[in-house]
């Protein structure tokens, strides 16, 4: 009977279909994201999605196609963060305190470029960049003004930083301690994702293997010390941000978190001992379907990757948790108030494809960094969206759509094809050495930039229907004092704190770093006595050397 059922569903369509080309001007199919064209319509007897809607399961339930928790957002709502950090430790508080006050429920720091590649504020590579798109910390003194009166038990932090995290997190630890909270109640995220800094980010400071080293340090020491940790968050934004597609996006960041998980195996961790605590971020685009695929066949893809190629046993290996922000790089200078639309539909697009944290752009981000009336506007657009929509009314609603379930179908395939395509190079590492990510990200990029300039993909305000008028909005500006006090705040502190204390905690730091021990112990003890993140990394630097680019042949 069903057989017969299908049957008649493709007749049907193929008499549809017949119809519609005799029209004087039939539909044109449109491409996917990765450049497969689209279907006018789907229905269930193709691509086999009978079958597939059969294997799918239940929301929380293997392999998490439908969500990772049974009840998703009726059971709880996504954390709702905004990216803050900028000009001082004091200026960031503020902005912390007034986001919790206005209902955001986690933190998410931002760091200035010379915190990300390790140079304190009055090192002369930090010129003209300090607390510019960013939060400047130097010393514990710095991490403890940012969360003065924040209680941190009570709260998830999320830190965007990598080559020097094992540093920023030490701080964060001890700023718990002196607070008299136990690291057992600490929740959050450092993003310690180094491969994607070589691909495409550039802020990196070591070459790759003691780079490794420095992560597996991380998940070795949290996974005994600060259980509810997420020790790595694999971060699929930033190669998107550079142009990579959706289908790339997962697969690349999937090749990178298996580099991962082989370095900790070596070490002799258990899989279950650190796979639960890998969280990611990824990037919410503009194309609303293929973004709810992107993060159906992702939880499907991953899942299927712990249970059967590293053959975790916990369930909690096997789900995929991500954070997701909104795309940055899609938000446009020309017709700023667009940015509000399209950021609006973003995060519709990741409540739909079942995100477990949410952070949205503001709308002024493509001139300046955001105010706080545009920040308010970004936090109170999920709120109404949680509480006004009704999308979250139920689990999954996207769930059984011919064109979703298509869609993510495809993109296991491309997924699984890329990702075999890295293994047979010897791993993300090789591909990063090779430069493979590299041309393809630039590859792609060029291609989309090339259609923009060719009115072939039309981004509203810039290639069509533009306007001459100005925006009238008040834009942000930065506080040129806070470099000055900034370094004057940190020469303070060199005069004050006991040399003697911070150098026999950095010729400790040598020792192990010379050696194979686990270095974050040494890291908690040098940032106790207020050696700065520049010494630490400066002994590092010495140690492991620095990483240089390779050179990419197209």
């Amino acid at each position: 009977m069903a057989l017969k059922r299908v049957d008649k569903i493709g007749e049907e369509k193929k008499r549809w279909q017949d119809s519609l080309l005799k029209k004087a001007n039939p539909v044109q199919k449109p491409l996917t994201d990765w450049g497969e064209p689209i279907e006018v319509l789907y229905t269930p007897d193709e691509f086999g999605l009978l079958d597939y809607l059969s294997e799918i399961g239940f929301p929380g339930e293997y392999p998490f196609v439908r969500g990772v928790h049974p009840t998703m957002y009726l059971g709880r709502t996504w954390t709702m963060r905004q990216y803050s950090g900028f000009g001082t430790a004091e200026e960031t508080n503020k902005r912390f305190r007034y986001l919790l006050s206005q209902g955001q429920t986690g933190l998410s720091v931002a760091f200035d470029l010379p915190t990300q590649i390790g140079y304190d504020s009055d090192h002369p590579m930090s010129k003209g960049e300090v607390g510019k798109a960013g939060v400047p910390v130097d010393s514990l003194e710095d991490m403890e003004i940012i969360f003065d009166g924040l209680p941190l038990d009570q709260l998830s932090t999320s830190m965007t930083i990598n080559a020097p995290a094992a540093i920023l997190l030490a701080m964060y630890l001890v700023v718990a301690e002196r607070q008299g909270i136990a690291p057992e109640k600490l929740r959050g995220t450092i993003q310690n994702d180094i491969l994607k800094e070589y691909t495409v980010r550039g802020t990196y400071i070591f070459p790759p293997q003691p780079s490794m080293r420095l992560i597996t340090d991380v998940i070795a020491y949290c996974s005994k010390n600060v259980p509810q940790w997420n020790t790595i968050n694999v971060s699929g934004y930033h190669m998107r941000e550079a142009g990579c597609s959706a289908v790339q996006e997962i697969a690349f960041s999937f090749s990178n978190a298996i580099a991962y998980l082989e370095a900790g195996l070596k070490t002799g961790l258990d899989i279950d001992s650190f796979a639960p605590r890998i969280s990611w971020i990824f990037n919410t685009h503009n194309k609303l379907f293929e973004e709810v695929a992107k993060y159906r066949a992702a939880r499907k893809v991953w899942a299927d990757l712990l249970r059967r190629r590293f053959k975790a046993k916990d369930p909690r290996s096997w789900v995929l948790r991500f954070h997701t922000q909104t795309s940055g790089v899609s938000l446009t200078a020309q017709q700023p108030e667009n940015n509000i639309i399209r950021v609006a539909y973003q995060v519709l697009a990741a409540v739909l494809g079942g995100a477990q944290s949410i952070a949205a752009c503001s709308f002024d981000e493509a001139l300046a960094l955001p105010t706080e009336d545009s920040v308010r506007l970004s936090l109170r657009t999920q709120q109404i969206l949680d509480h006004e929509t009704g999308v979250t009314d139920t689990v999954d609603p996207m769930g059984g759509s011919y064109f979703i379930e298509a869609l993510t179908q495809n993109m296991i395939q491309e997924i699984l094809r890329l990702i075999d395509q890295v293994d047979r190079m010897g791993g993300a590492v090789a591909a990063v050495e090779k430069g493979f990510f590299q041309r393809e990200i630039e590859s792609r990029a060029y291609a989309v930039q090339r259609a923009i300039e060719e009115n072939k993909r039309i981004v509203v305000g810039v290639n069509k229907y533009q306007s001459s008028e100005k925006p009238a909005i008040s834009l942000f500006k930065s506080n040129p004092e806070h470099a000055g006090q900034q370094t004057a705040k940190l020469q303070k502190l060199k005069e004050k704190r006991k040399q003697d204390q911070v150098n026999s905690s950095l010729q400790d730091l040598r020792k192990a770093a010379e050696g194979r021990e686990n270095l974050m112990p040494c890291f908690m003890e040098a940032v106790r006595v207020y050696a700065t993140l520049g010494e630490i990394c400066g002994v590092l630097r010495e140690v492991f050397g620095e990483y240089k680019p390779v050179e990419i042949v197209k």
